[in-house]
């Protein structure tokens, strides 16, 4: 059962990355800048990290859930978590370390989950 490997969106606030590795230097969660996602479109966002089996963690409640639909139909995805912009830093950086503790990365394959739901 191997851990999850976080894959930020581009859209997502660097300080909940930043905080996240802050408070639990063993997770592995990689920039968008890290990662060449800016100005990357959503299909080719999940595809890289699909290719690289991170979850990817975005705001985007707009058009990444139909997005993710469509890829899912043809490719296999390492999952899909997006935090409401509203939500507070801290909070999210909360969310993403008790699903690092409390989930594998197998429970994860072609899943999306919105926080708060």
């Amino acid at each position: 059962m191997a851990k999850i490997r976080f894959q930020a969106d581009a859209d997502l606030k660097q300080a909940i990355v930043t905080g996240t590795i802050r408070r639990e230097s063993n997770i592995d969660f990689q920039s968008a800048y890290a990662a060449g996602l800016e100005g990357k479109v959503d299909r080719e966002v999940l595809a890289i990290a699909a290719q690289d089996g991170r979850v990817l963690v975005t705001h985007d409640r707009k058009t990444m859930p139909i997005e993710f639909g469509e890829f899912v139909t043809t490719q296999t995805s390492a999952g899909v978590l997006i935090l409401s912009q509203k939500l507070a830093i801290a909070d999210a950086i909360e969310s993403l370390i008790l699903i690092w503790e409390a989930s594998t990365a197998e429970e994860w394959i072609d899943q999306i989950m919105s926080i708060p739901f």
